[in-house]
């Protein structure tokens, strides 16, 4: 007689993972073509292009320690309506926007609103995930925000061939008020969801889950290798002569994670962390170094399919550790802070790799950056045999 497994595809999960993929078609879109709008529409330079890049990430950054214990106070669902209703209605106000400064304070209010509605989305998808399968179902919530990283910017960029970046704006608006919809049908399990009366001042516990942080850490190093690849391949195709190529990069990339996502996301489950991680750390340091030394279209979607099998699986890998670090209580906290050290490695790493490029070029670039994902490999492996000696410890002294 097999056992029964509890269901993954739920009303809720279903719920969560479209309003998580509304929101990260939005942020997408937005961030592909907010810089041609800065350059082309306003007149400013591509560095001011890229701040209203950087603006939304600084906001979400800051506001992500601080959204665990909001979430705490007001209760997930309630926090993931409000902000995602938040969320739509700022970007309603884009279409009145005209100016440069104004742009970035919006953008910094966009990425407050931003950080807490996707901690929600993130606690709240561990929350309704069956436990024996939540590395499977993270895998698969993952993939929402994996596909509109392609299907983002091929919205933004197809619709400006035909229409103005004010309609643009409009489309976007009502687009993410399904989200709000969505957001409003999702159900957190009771047991999870108790409402605390806020106290006077903060504590670190109130900020940050402390046990989540050493493998936020490590995902935190594979984001800044990761920011090479998204902040860069555009260019870098582009200066090797192969822009029609570079356009198919993520569609391929999709392709191969969603392909093997299921697998791997059963693997995590039923063998352990390591039997994912270390294969994918492996694998995505190949199609770093794959990319240091591409010259053909060929190589460089080969290179995507493998950064695709490798680094797509990372991502809801690591964040299933952080929230199974903690009590199930503190989803919320440790998705938080799983997310602040994510996106300041994908921050921090579009930064000082632009430095790197400046400096030694793309391909030194992508060498570099297999030979951090090489160091990751070794510190994750250190940090998993350092967990098995604490389990043991317990176990024999319990």
């Amino acid at each position: 007689m097999t056992e029964q497994r509890e269901p993954i595809w739920t009303k809720s999960f279903i719920s969560i993972a479209v309003t998580q993929f509304i929101v990260f078609v939005a942020f997408y879109t937005l961030l592909t073509t907010l810089p041609i709008y800065v350059i082309d529409n306003l007149g400013k330079t591509e560095a001011e292009g890229g701040l209203v890049v950087t603006t939304i990430l600084v906001a979400a950054i800051l506001v992500r320690p601080f959204s665990g214990k909001i979430l705490e106070w007001i209760g997930k669902k309630k926090g993931l309506f409000l902000s995602m209703t938040a969320f739509a209605l700022v970007l309603f106000l884009y279409i009145w926007i005209d100016q440069f400064v104004p742009l970035l304070i919006l953008r910094f209010i966009h990425g407050l609103s931003f950080g807490i509605l996707t901690t929600a989305t993130g606690a709240i998808a561990a929350d309704v995930i069956p436990m024996q399968r939540r590395g499977e179902g993270l895998g698969y919530f993952a993939m929402s925000m994996n596909i509109a990283v392609v299907v983002g910017p091929f919205i933004g960029l197809t619709l400006l061939q035909w229409i103005d970046f004010r309609t643009l704006f409009i489309f976007l608006s009502v687009f993410t008020l399904l989200g709000i919809w969505f957001a409003g049908i999702v159900s957190v399990p009771e047991d999870l969801e108790e409402v605390e009366t806020p106290k006077k001042g903060f504590t670190i516990h109130d900020l940050f889950e402390i046990k989540a942080i050493p493998i936020a850490v490590i995902s935190s190093l594979v984001a800044l290798s990761y920011s090479s690849v998204l902040s860069f391949i555009s260019v870098y195709a582009k200066s090797l002569g192969l822009t029609t190529a570079a356009g198919y990069f993520f569609l391929v990339f999709a392709i191969v994670m969603i392909a093997s996502r299921p697998f791997l996301g059963k693997l995590f489950d039923s063998r352990g962390p390591s039997w994912v991680i270390l294969p994918c750390l492996a694998v995505f340091a190949i199609g770093l170094y794959l990319l240091s030394f591409t010259d053909s279209a060929l190589l460089l979607l080969l290179a995507a399919g493998i950064i695709g099998l490798g680094y797509g699986s990372l991502l809801p890998s690591f964040q299933t550790m952080a929230v199974q670090a903690a009590h199930p209580k503190r989803s919320s906290h440790s998705t938080a802070t799983f997310y602040t050290l994510y996106d300041s490695g994908i921050a921090l790493g579009s930064f000082s790799l632009g430095l790197i490029v400046t400096q030694f070029g793309y391909e030194k670039l992508y060498l570099i950056c297999a030979g951090i994902v090489v160091v990751i490999i070794g510190l994750f492996a250190a940090f998993q045999q350092r967990q098995r000696k604490t389990e043991n410890v317990v176990d024999t002294t319990g």
